[in-house]
């Protein structure tokens, strides 16, 4: 792409701050499929325009046939629908009647986009004026790579994604996991080609779309793993669709959205990778209509907490050699209520648990809580051990409220968990600790990191004791001295005012 701004990481800003001139009245959900429709629509319509190209240059008649289009995992877009028609109707008043024609055009000739795309670009809330700048917006985007452009706009779509959780709150986790704990879980996992990968609460689809950059970066192509997913809420279950449009995934998310427990929808699937975020602390789940349910072999999850549903209905769903990377809130590390304990210990017996990582607060747009990443291994390179990582003072603050993850922190926690499986990683006090079977027996099978791996120890300053002490001491009572002095002086200013304390 020959624009120099697109090869800028704050082109996607300039998206975002452009387009925020049509927020006005629309709430942010209603605002996010408005934003969001238009990347998804720009991006196809370019993808079906080089292509349709490339069959008139070749002259075969085939550039109205839709499988020359489905046989690159492009869509077809119908002559009404495509860019260059709504571009050119912008500034009239006509423009959001026009773009909500055309999603309904494409839903039509690609059924695997049924009822997925937004339609409300007529509403009277939107200004049209407003709506008619954010299409010229999209139009002057140089589009002549659509490879590039593919990660151009799939970076504007998880930017704005990002910037709505942050928007919506505790809301905007439903659908948006911080990348640098996506990038982390993909990082320790390591997905390879030709695998399957599932997640049963999928969101926006983010791990998926970091799994498919992984195995891209390491010789491998995009397309090459089979994506599975599952999500309850609607509209996210739409994002997650559009996303992997964009993204060029072709993943397997059923026919609709549905609850991953009452209605599994891949209830055969084996993974080769599991990764999730799934929702903290779920209460009312529905336990007592699924309390004989083949996935609780480890024990039956309590009704008023889902943790041990979702990890035993990901460990049900894992391939003889499968690994699950999850994020969960702290408290399932050690509880002992409704059984949880007994569970944990069922699952640590089984020898699946391979490692725990404690991560930093304040990573989350949405909660503030604690929380730690689970990997659970069928078939574990280290027979009978577990890794412990205190990650809690790793990342650096983003702003006032956000912390992030660099990417070499995320590379020495993937490579801590590499030597770990080699057998070579030597214990860190403070960080990294790889403890046995027996040791956590010991600890009754609580897994909190910080158990394990000690204080870190801190380097001898070669000052010797009594000295320091005398030095500190003196210093402490020259700072008195200075602090009286200073209680003398503000006490004869306000007496000066007519003040006494």
């Amino acid at each position: 792409m020959a624009s120099s701004n697109n090869a800028n990481i704050g082109f996607e800003k300039q998206i975002w701050d452009a387009a925020c001139v049509l927020w006005g009245h629309i709430p942010a959900a209603e605002y996010r499929k408005v934003i969001v429709g238009l990347i998804f629509l720009r991006y196809i319509s370019s993808a079906f325009e080089k292509r349709y190209q490339q069959l008139v240059d070749e002259g075969d008649g085939f550039e109205d046939d839709k499988d020359a289009y489905a046989e690159d995992n492009i869509f077809f877009v119908p002559e009404d629908a495509r860019w260059s028609k709504i571009a050119s109707v912008a500034h009239t008043p006509e423009i959001g009647t026009v773009i909500d024609e055309a999603m309904r055009a494409i839903e039509k000739e690609n059924t695997t986009l049924k009822n997925v795309l937004p339609k409300n670009y007529a509403s009277p809330d939107l200004d049209k004026r407003v709506l008619g700048d954010v299409v010229d917006l999209f139009t002057n985007m140089d589009m002549g790579d659509t490879e590039e452009s593919k990660d151009l706009l799939g970076r504007t779509y998880e930017y704005c994604i990002q910037q709505f959780a942050a928007y919506e709150g505790v809301k905007g986790g439903e659908f948006y996991t911080p990348a640098s704990i996506v990038k982390t879980i993909v990082a320790i996992l390591k997905p390879f080609k030709n695998c399957r990968i599932y997640d049963p609460c999928c969101g926006s689809g983010g791990m998926f779309v970091q799994s498919a950059k992984f195995i891209q970066a390491h010789s491998g192509k995009r397309g090459e793993i089979a994506v599975y997913g599952q999500e309850s809420n609607a509209d996210t279950w739409k994002m997650a669709k559009m996303n992997m449009a964009i993204r060029g995934i072709d993943a397997d998310f059923g026919a609709y959205q549905a609850d991953t427990f009452f209605n599994d929808l891949h209830k055969t699937l084996k993974a080769d990778f599991i990764m999730a975020n799934p929702p903290f602390n779920l209460s009312n789940w529905g336990q007592e209509k699924l309390k004989e349910d083949v996935r609780w072999k480890y024990g039956t999850p309590p009704a008023g907490n889902a943790n041990y549903a979702w990890i035993q209905h990901m460990i049900h769903h894992l391939a003889p050699n499968g690994k699950i990377g999850l994020v969960l809130a702290n408290g399932a590390l050690s509880s002992q209520s409704s059984g949880e304990g007994e569970i944990r210990k069922n699952i640590i017996q089984a020898d699946l648990v391979e490692g725990i990582v404690a991560l930093p607060t304040q990573l989350f747009y949405s909660v503030t809580i604690p929380v730690t990443l689970w990997f659970i291994t069928k078939n574990k390179k280290q027979k009978g051990k577990t890794l412990f990582i205190d990650a809690r003072k790793m990342g650096y603050m983003v702003d006032r409220k956000h912390r992030d993850f660099t990417d070499d922190d995320i590379q020495k926690l993937a490579d801590t968990f590499t030597a770990f499986q080699d057998g070579t990683l030597e214990d860190v006090k403070g960080f990294c600790a790889v403890v046995d079977l027996q040791e956590i027996e010991k600890q009754d099978f609580i897994l909190t990191p910080g158990r394990y791996v000690g204080i870190e120890e801190v380097e001898d300053d070669g000052e010797p004791f009594e000295e320091k002490m005398t030095r500190l001491t003196s210093e402490l009572s020259e700072m008195f001295a200075k602090s009286h002095e200073l209680e003398d002086e503000i006490r004869k200013k306000l007496g000066a005012i007519g003040y006494e304390i």
